[in-house]
């Protein structure tokens, strides 16, 4: 069976060429259609668009969340040199060193320690440092997506053997059913028989042939055998859905729907209390299917 459940988690992590970590986390949950909550870190706002295209492109359904965390190592800022301080440095030092006798020269060190000398280069990456991110953190990403669909396949595996073991317990369900709907028209024969002597008290004897009547269009209106053909085709195409490559589980949801239609009918038009116990074991059967199908991408 090749069904996907829609219930996953990926981890991706790695470094940036500036020797940043990150770390891609994907979550999925059950969802009626596709939703993605993307964080990222201030800055990353340009990759949103194409990451949302891509999950699109992999998944059909599901409440997926993406989270990207960036550690960056504590790094000294990167010093340089004021050109205007530094010459307003050194006019001043040689000044004051030539109104002292024997005073030796001014040392480079003792000149850039001087206040307002040095500062801080700008941090900001160049153009190609920066798409070069992108494109990292984008194949982490993609690789997280693998992950995330592969875990997803995983749980649908599971999935897929549950949702069978249901279907064959619906199915010899109805089997049970067409045993006891075959005996439905003698039962009620014998009921209407009892009832009409009860009422007549033997005064006079009711013809076989309205007798017969009566019979036959109570069977007509409680006739279960329509049903119990369109659960065994619903349980057909539950299977076959399941053996599909590709999202099946909106399908899959509207055939439970199908299902219990079905089974409403059959307890509403029982004649004996073993076809109603049969339709309350189909219903709860029915309930976990439903359940276990909304589980379905």
């Amino acid at each position: 069976m090749a069904i996907s459940s829609m219930t996953g988690f990926a981890r991706q992590s790695g470094a940036l060429p500036d020797g940043t970590g990150f770390v891609w986390e994907l979550r999925s949950v059950n969802g009626r259609g596709l939703d993605l909550r993307l964080r990222l870190p201030p800055g990353l706002d340009p990759l949103e668009a194409p990451l949302r295209e891509a999950v699109g492109v992999r998944f059909k359904r599901g409440n997926i969340s993406a989270t990207l965390s960036l550690k960056r190592e504590e790094q000294r800022p990167r010093l340089t040199p004021d050109p205007a301080a530094l010459e307003q440095a050194i006019q001043l030092v040689l000044a004051v060193a030539a109104r002292i006798p024997g005073c030796p020269p001014p040392r480079a060190e003792a000149v850039l320690a001087l206040p307002g000398v040095l500062r801080a280069e700008a941090a900001d990456p160049a153009a190609g440092e920066e798409e070069a991110r992108r494109a990292v953190l984008s194949r982490a990403f993609a690789l997280a997506l693998d992950d995330l669909a592969a875990a997803r396949r995983g749980e649908g595996e599971k999935l897929a053997a549950i949702l069978a073991t249901l279907l064959d317990e619906i199915a010899a369900l109805r089997e049970v059913a067409l045993g006891e709907a075959a005996a439905q028209p003698a039962a009620h024969r014998a009921r209407l028989r009892a009832a009409l002597a009860e009422m007549l008290e033997g005064e006079r004897r009711v013809p076989e042939e309205r007798l017969a009547a009566e019979v036959a269009l109570l069977a007509q209106k409680s006739d279960v055998r329509e049903e119990l053909d369109r659960l065994g085709a619903h349980l057909a195409a539950a299977r076959a859905l399941l053996a599909e490559p590709g999202p099946v589980g909106r399908r899959l949801e509207f055939l439970t729907q199908e299902f219990g239609r079905e089974s409403n009918t059959l307890g509403a038009k029982s004649a004996s209390l073993g076809l109603t116990r049969i339709a309350l074991d189909l219903k709860a059967a029915l309930e976990r299917l439903r359940e276990q199908a909304a589980n379905v991408e």
